[in-house]
């Protein structure tokens, strides 16, 4: 038997400076999403997520506690894992860029362009945010501030390892403007482009006064900048890049997806794929670019003005599925959307709990009434049409998840009316049977295209129909044995007043 396709999918690694919030939560829900949905394909799928540990900024924060940075962010970091469990995230590997192969094959990918000349010594001068961990030119700027953390930059002037970055600027541009799918959505691939053509200065690529960092291979009074260490996690995460003779190329790259939000796509396009470039190492596939979650009134969403929402109490409240459809549902892929508890309450109560907790729950209770066993038929040819396979499949390959999600509840909401119009409790056994058997075999079909979406309702719904999970092969009417067991389970989704 040939191997089964790759797949392999990231996120950004998280910066434990803080507590994570939702828009965390909202990335790795995405991710996790893509994630399930290749695995139902049949692939074999590789899934990394992590925290991002060294720098100025963390430095900084564990002197503020009292700590050394590694008990720092050794305790900061159990937040972040805590609520990929919450989430039910199915990542395969959780990375720390204190992690030892990380630390060595960072090491290693710096060498290796050093050693070909394209790293050299020199002095930088710029102004920097601690915040991000970056440099912006004065026009970069918005009076004064970080365009993104719109706090003060400070001057920085020091030596400094710097790499030949500005060499890549004609390689960088081809590959963006030959691969439409190298950075998605389209309009963010424009972006950087326009970006890349007004041209790519050399980047400093070490730090002096930062002992919290990963050590210059060459030189030990340097640590690595930042970026130049976290980029590397997607590499290290799986092991791509040989760090002696035995190693081999790890079957996972290039990766399929870095799944980033928006305000580091130039970190993860014009720096990133420089470095892999001269680091002899393939490009990544695709880089897809998220929004933000602003408040319900459409602000950013801002700790000092304590409007940040923390995921982990969401999940407490209402459940994981529910914070997971929410955000899946109502945030169009790759644009910027707004988060309201009155609108999370919405779609549990209208899609969640009246189409397909109500389906779920009439389909099993009919079914019990003929004696608990899934009867002998065929599913109506007619309710088969409103499920439109290839349409959900298009709109995965494309990204617009919101949009997939919709159309398995619209095939829900077909069964509702499926049942209004049939109208089982008044026909006779046999034809009672034919609209309870399409039933039941449209809902293990639910359950398996809800999977990426909702895994624990999924799951939910196999253990009531007596099914074990099926794969996306599986999505086709009348594979349902007849005599098969079910048992109604409790109401999947409680309506909130």
């Amino acid at each position: 038997m040939p191997s089964p396709k790759t797949f392999y999918i990231t996120t950004a690694i998280d910066y434990p400076s803080g507590k994570p919030h939702l828009g965390h939560a909202y990335e790795k829900v995405t991710a996790d999403c893509i994630a399930r949905w290749h695995r139902l394909l049949g692939e074999e799928v590789f899934f990394l997520t992590g925290t991002d540990e060294h720098g100025s900024k963390i430095a900084k924060k564990a002197k503020e506690a009292g700590k050394e940075p590694q008990k720092y962010v050794d305790e900061m970091v159990i937040f972040f894992k805590e609520l990929c469990e919450k989430l039910n995230i199915s990542n395969a590997r959780f990375i720390r860029t204190t992690d030892q192969d990380h630390v060595k094959i960072s090491q290693g990918i710096f060498k290796k362009i050093h050693d070909k000349g394209e790293i050299y010594l020199g002095e930088y001068s710029g102004w920097y945010c601690s915040d991000c961990e970056t440099f912006y030119t004065e026009k970069g700027l918005q009076d004064g501030n970080c365009p993104t953390h719109e706090k003060k930059a400070e001057w920085i002037s020091e030596e400094s390892y710097f790499f030949k970055m500005s060499a890549y600027t004609k390689k960088v541009l081809d590959y963006l403007e030959k691969n439409a799918e190298s950075v998605l959505p389209s309009g963010k691939r424009k972006e950087i482009i326009n970006r890349v053509k007004e041209g790519m200065n050399d980047l400093s690529v070490s730090r002096v006064n930062v002992p919290w960092g990963i050590q210059v291979p060459v030189n030990k009074k340097h640590t690595q900048y930042v970026w130049m260490d976290a980029l590397i996690n997607y590499v290290s995460g799986v092991g791509a890049f040989p760090t002696d003779s035995k190693d081999k190329l790890n079957k996972f790259w290039p990766a399929d997806v870095h799944l980033i939000g928006k305000d580091i796509l130039w970190h993860h396009t014009a720096i990133w794929f420089s470095i892999l470039m001269a680091a002899e190492i393939k490009l990544p596939k695709t880089v897809f670019s998220h929004g933000f979650i602003n408040t319900a009134s459409g602000d950013k969403m801002s700790k000092s003005k304590g409007t940040v929402i923390d995921p982990g109490q969401l999940v407490d409240k209402y459940g994981s599925d529910i914070l997971r459809y929410f955000l899946l549902r109502e945030i169009p892929f790759g644009q910027d959307g707004n988060f309201s508890e009155e609108a999370l309450k919405e779609r549990l109560n209208n899609e969640l709990a009246n189409e397909l907790g109500n389906l779920v729950n009439r389909s099993i209770v009919m079914i019990e009434k003929i004696g608990g066993k899934v009867p002998a038929a065929k599913t109506d040819p007619d309710l088969q049409k409103k499920l439109n396979l290839k349409k959900i499949k298009e709109l995965m390959e494309k990204f617009e998840l919101h949009h997939a999600i919709a159309e398995i509840f619209s095939f829900a909401g077909a069964c509702n009316q499926f049942i209004n119009e049939k109208e089982p409790w008044k026909l006779d056994s046999k034809k009672k049977e034919a609209v309870l058997y399409s039933l039941a075999d449209s809902l293990r079909i639910i359950a398996i295209l809800i999977q990426p979406f909702i895994p624990q309702t999924a799951e939910k719904i196999n253990q009531q129909l007596g099914v074990k999970p099926g794969l996306l092969a599986d999505c086709k009417f009348n594979k349902l044995k007849a005599g098969t067991k079910v048992k109604k389970g409790e109401i999947l989704f409680k309506k909130i007043e």
